[in-house]
């Protein structure tokens, strides 16, 4: 279950509110579980600003702190966001190895954000694929937080839904082969308790920058109910405010999951 916000930590947090933005017209009561983020627009906010594709991604990573500190605010259970694609390896070498440098100097910076906001982390994606170093750090960062109950942050790195579902798929059937799974007993239950995101809720609300319309190969079994917020801010002009602009919208929706009230 989510936790309850602290009131008085909300409302500072949010104080000096734009004229269209209100804690007053946000029901406590009825927030996502998890909210799930495609962070998308780095490099054409850089871009479009004269400024290296490198300087979108580091304005990112402030924009994903504030979202990972108004989530624990408003007491979501997870926040999910996407931060690299198994398809993201066919970008220019210099800027993977950017980014994968970006993640190591992220992480050792951020940690103390972690420590005392009481997050975890969780890393979905094939980590085998990552270098080493980033790995260890990872896993390190992982097992330092595994106790702290506040929220999760998944972050998705190294990560493509196909993949993922592939993966668990191999899973299932070297079980079965290994006769420690029955074959009919197998039902969703089975096929998420072998994703990356198992034990974690489904997304309730999906967050998209830069107007983009598009899944972009990210949690494809887990988004199968999930309602959508379309951003047509870059993501290094993501805020808070636009974070409950995303709630609210999510709490217009009647969400029926194919009955009908």
């Amino acid at each position: 279950m989510s936790a309850s916000p602290d009131l008085e930590k909300l409302r500072t947090f949010y104080a000096d509110a734009p004229d269209d933005v209100s804690l007053d017209a946000l029901d406590l009561g009825r927030l996502p579980r998890h909210i799930s983020i495609i962070m998308d627009g780095n490099g054409r906010w850089a871009t479009a600003r004269g400024l290296d594709r490198s300087k979108g991604h580091a304005a990112g990573v402030d924009s994903l702190r504030e979202t990972i500190t108004a989530s624990v605010r408003l007491g979501i259970e997870c926040l999910s966001a996407y931060a690299f694609s198994t398809e993201n390896w066919k970008r220019p070498r210099h800027e993977v190895e950017l980014l994968m440098r970006l993640f190591s100097k992220t992480l050792a910076k951020e940690m103390p954000l972690f420590h005392q906001e009481h997050v975890r982390l969780k890393i979905i994606g094939d980590m085998d694929g990552l270098p080493k170093s980033l790995r260890a750090s990872f896993e390190r960062a992982m097992e330092e937080t595994a106790s702290y109950d506040v929220m999760t942050l998944a972050l998705a790195v190294n990560y493509g839904a196909r993949d993922e579902l592939t993966h668990a798929m191999r899973a299932i059937v070297s079980e079965v082969q290994a006769a420690s799974l029955d074959p009919e007993s197998i039902d969703e239950d089975t096929l998420a308790a072998h994703l990356y995101t198992a034990g974690l809720p489904d997304p309730e609300l999906l967050v998209r920058t830069s107007g983009e319309l598009r899944l972009s190969n990210f949690l494809l079994w887990q988004l199968a109910y999930t309602e959508f917020y379309i951003s047509p801010l870059m993501w290094p002009d993501f805020d808070r405010w636009e974070l409950l602009r995303a709630i609210y919208s999510f709490q217009s929706r009647d969400r029926r999951f194919g009955g009908v009230k």
